[in-house]
């Protein structure tokens, strides 16, 4: 899944969609995610670098990336698959 390409970034985790006017705040690892997957990383690339840099267990960040992706889709933040 990827980030709609509008959707706007901050370092500090302030998230802003133009095509709604909706924006969210968020933590600066949510800041990381967003911008990691606005680059092309893949899920795959964006858990193995969390995985290399922070003291987190594989389950517990697979539960937290669903719940992510969850509320991404939510948000309206993802591209439509098809």
């Amino acid at each position: 899944m990827k980030i709609k390409s509008n959707i706007a970034t901050s370092e500090n985790g302030f998230i802003f969609n133009p095509a709604t006017g909706d924006s969210f705040s968020g933590n600066a690892m949510a800041a990381h995610l967003l911008i990691a997957m606005k680059s092309g990383k893949t899920g795959h690339e964006i858990k193995k670098d969390i995985l290399d840099k922070y003291d987190v267990g594989a389950d517990q960040l697979e539960r937290d990336w669903e719940d992510w992706m969850i509320q991404l889709k939510e948000a309206n933040l993802l591209e439509t698959e098809g």
